[in-house]
């Protein structure tokens, strides 16, 4: 047994951070996280701060958000098969809020925005092209080329995005 003072072996975690105990984490240590959230870097009324992207996302939202899911997904969905199923659920529902919205979360806790004005479902649900806009302009001003696509920035190296290290060369050993 440690004496009451002395050292133990075993970090501590941070004064603000939960203890890895193998349990569900707190509400209290989320809400800890959360405060630490940036800013989006524009507005959600911005939209027509850039009237190229408004009008595309207006007349055609498909593209937008395409392009916004294949960067936030890393590449492993095409910018077309990512239209194409927005496109697919607005003409069966009318409503393309109920994937884009996904979106907008995926890419707040990747990016560690806050989630003003309010939930994305409801932002989505009320204002989807002003809330397709603003997600749009936040990944241009993160470096990104949108009209490249997540493969052709990452080719470009404009935001500076290491290729993918490739599997050592077999070396084939002889006795």
């Amino acid at each position: 047994m440690n004496p009451p003072n002395s050292q133990s072996n075993y970090a501590q975690p941070p004064y603000n951070q939960a203890p890895a105990t193998g349990f569900p984490v707190s509400a209290g240590y989320h809400h800890q996280q959360t405060k630490a959230n940036q800013e989006w870097s524009t507005g959600l009324l911005d939209c027509f701060s850039d009237c190229k992207t408004c009008c595309i996302t207006y007349w055609c939202p498909c593209i937008t958000f395409g392009r916004i899911a294949e960067i936030v997904d890393q590449g492993s969905t095409s910018c077309a098969l990512s239209g194409a199923v927005y496109t697919l659920i607005c003409c069966l529902t009318g409503c393309g809020c109920l994937y884009s919205c996904m979106y907008r979360n995926k890419m707040r806790h990747q990016y560690m925005l806050n989630d003003t004005p309010c939930c994305d479902c409801l932002v989505h649900w009320c204002c989807e092209s002003c809330a397709l806009s603003q997600e749009y302009r936040e990944l241009q001003n993160r470096g990104f080329d949108m009209e490249l696509g997540w493969h052709g920035n990452v080719a470009q190296g404009s935001r500076g995005v290491a290729m993918a290290p490739t599997a050592p060369p077999v070396v084939h050993m002889s006795r």
